[in-house]
């Protein structure tokens, strides 16, 4: 167990470096161009957002059961588990956000720029809330008609993540769970995946650094209670011995 708890450790750590740096930096948001890179972000963005997230989610508890090759007993425990660890998440996450209610970075930018008070916002229901994103913002033409969607999609409170949980729990995964079976590749990919998912809530004006830590500090603890019990319950972490000339010829490639 402490092997695990090490490793979550240290990725979460590793997650934590980019929202850090940008939150002591003193880096504030200001909506920017519709620039290719903006773009790109939003697209990245998009592979957590609902309904994409779900198709994420399954793309990856598949590649996980693949990874591990637990018996069928076993993968079908690990599948529900995994699943679990990102809906407590997704749940946790939407009972502090109601508990802090801080508003969204672009919300603050619109009590700026249109005298639209964001107490009065969030006291609207979430369809009045879109409406009056998409009233305000109509004839601006700074904001992109595509961020200007997504604003309007949403409109919930800031603090922490989501997102952020969602992509920092999957990265923790599989620092937590493919690590022994040295599925490096896999695990960079997650990360810097994450790492990009973080950075497009920021420039989106969806997030300050503040909610990104907290998300991956929670993505943390859950993790790593969620990688102790497949190693508890379902099955060894640990390479078998018949696996390692599989990992030895994977290695060569």
């Amino acid at each position: 167990m402490f092997a695990i708890v090490k490793r979550t450790t240290l990725g979460a750590l590793l997650l934590l470096v980019m929202p850090l740096a940008v939150w002591a930096s003193g880096w504030q948001w200001q909506p920017g161009d519709a620039s290719a890179f903006l773009r790109v972000l939003y697209w990245i963005t998009q592979t957590v957002t609902r309904p994409w997230g779900i198709i994420t989610s399954v793309l990856l508890i598949a590649w996980f059961l693949w990874c591990l090759r637990f018996q069928l007993r076993g993968a079908i425990g690990l599948a529900l588990l995994l699943a679990a660890a990102i809906l407590l998440g997704q749940q946790l996450k939407s009972l502090v956000k109601d508990h802090v209610q801080e508003p969204r970075p672009f919300v603050v930018w619109m009590e700026k720029q249109y005298q639209v008070d964001n107490q009065a916002f969030y006291q609207l229901k979430r369809a009045d809330r879109s409406a009056l994103v998409e009233e305000q913002l109509r004839d601006n033409t700074q904001v992109p008609h595509w961020l200007k969607a997504h604003w309007q999609f949403e409109t919930g409170f800031a603090f922490p993540s989501g997102h952020t949980m969602f992509a920092a729990s999957w990265a923790l995964l599989g620092i937590g769970l493919l690590w022994p079976r040295r599925r490096y590749k896999t695990i960079a990919l997650l990360v810097v995946w994450a790492v990009a998912v973080m950075g497009s809530r920021l420039v989106l004006g969806m997030h300050w650094p503040r909610d990104l830590a907290m998300a991956t500090v929670m993505s943390w603890v859950l993790v790593t209670v969620a990688c102790c019990l497949v190693q508890r319950f379902i099955g060894p972490l640990n390479v078998e011995r018949d696996e390692h000339k599989e990992i030895a010829a994977r290695e060569k490639t």
